[in-house]
């Protein structure tokens, strides 16, 4: 039975940073990883800061807990543009997030949608159609107008996730792929049951994201974790532009470019669910549905190539990251990100690393606490 400080039940970004910095502070850590539906692997590259208008015409009952935490999402952000230095470039541009609109009625929505998250902090402008000529001139001519906020991004999370796995082994993490099945807490510390035999730690980290709510509901909580299967694209290299993360005030799109010239083509369209052991399916429909909004927003795109077509795993919660100790068990510290995990999850990652090791996080995360959802 190998034993460990600390076991990490996931091997995405969030976990992956938890591990870089329990081993870079001293600690025995290993990294338990199923090497599947990983949301990290799958992930387009987007840093999400402002509320995505899909989110909030999906999940209102969640609206209030992501406009909360928009300012740890802007924290969120920061971490990853120290991260981008530290781990000698991740591709990240941070010329901020264009949400489009197309009628008067979608600008007046994007409007309000600004002053609520400047009240937050965050940095937003409204664009009319004139100021959008000067930065964004590869949009259709019926874009009326978009609002910008500054604190967004994107990088490539190929050149991140491999990075930041070459630092975890470098500082001394182990990383094992297996599917890990339950947990149990006995006198002497906590034992992780995988399909390979039983591992055995002090604590453990679950930065498992769809995979949480099953693991810890026997210790009395009850996660709302849920996979939700998303699809993406991703063209040949276009001579076109797009220095911002591309979005929409009502239509599910994500449009961002690589330092390549590849443009990457999301923003939330479904694919198939086919269970926890096997990558969901891509869907038709959502394949020509996805592609033919991009090229309608951005013409030019209409004239590319997509060289590749993908389905990932998403997880949504109750809108808010689950950072913290479980009440009914100590040693498990939650670490799974809320809406736009990709973005909060090196933070969030570091967060839980820091309450493990025994430390004060310096970042308020009562309104995370896992108790919220003790049955």
């Amino acid at each position: 039975m190998p034993a460990a400080d600390v076991l990490v039940v996931g091997g995405g970004v969030t976990g992956t940073m938890a591990a870089i910095h329990l081993a870079e502070n001293g600690a025995r850590v290993t990294i338990l990883d199923a090497a599947r539906n990983a949301g990290s692997d799958a992930n387009a590259g987007s840093l999400h800061v402002q509320m995505q208008s899909r989110f909030m015409r999906l999940y209102p009952n969640q609206v209030p807990a992501v406009e909360a935490s928009l300012p740890f999402y802007r924290q969120a952000a920061e971490t990853w543009v120290e991260l981008d230095e530290q781990l000698g470039g991740v591709d990240l541009v941070r010329n901020g997030g264009l949400m489009l609109a197309e009628s008067d009625e979608q600008l007046a929505f994007l409007e309000k949608k600004a002053e609520r998250e400047a009240a937050q902090g965050l940095t937003v402008d409204i664009l009319q159609r004139q100021d959008l000529e000067n930065i964004a001139p590869w949009l259709g001519a019926h874009i009326v107008g978009a609002e910008l906020c500054r604190d967004e991004g994107k990088l490539n999370p190929l050149i991140a996730n491999k990075r930041l796995r070459a630092r975890a082994e470098a500082a001394g993490a182990r990383r094992e792929t297996v599917f890990v099945e339950a947990l149990t807490e006995a006198a002497n510390g906590i034992t992780v049951h995988t399909a390979n035999g039983d591992h055995r730690a002090d604590q453990v980290i679950v930065a498992a994201a769809w995979g949480s709510g099953e693991l810890t509901r026997p210790f009395g909580v009850a996660i709302p974790s849920q996979a939700e299967p998303l699809h993406m694209n991703i063209t040949e290299p276009a001579s076109i532009a797009l220095s911002h993360l591309v979005q929409h005030a009502e239509r599910s799109i994500t449009l961002k470019q690589f330092g390549s010239g590849q443009i990457v083509i999301g923003g939330g369209w479904a694919a198939k669910d086919c269970g926890p052991h096997r990558p969901p399916e891509v869907e038709v429909t959502s394949l020509l549905g996805n592609v033919a909004l991009a090229a309608e927003l951005v013409p030019a795109i209409g004239n590319l190539s997509v060289i590749r077509t993908w389905a990932g795993m998403n997880t949504t919660t109750d809108g808010a990251s689950i950072i913290g100790r479980l009440p009914a068990c100590k040693r498990v510290v939650m670490a799974v990100p809320g809406d736009a995990g990709y973005t909060l999850g090196p933070l969030v990652g570091r967060l839980a690393a820091d309450i493990a090791l025994g430390q004060v996080p310096n970042t308020d995360i009562e309104r995370f606490s896992p108790g919220r959802f003790t049955t």
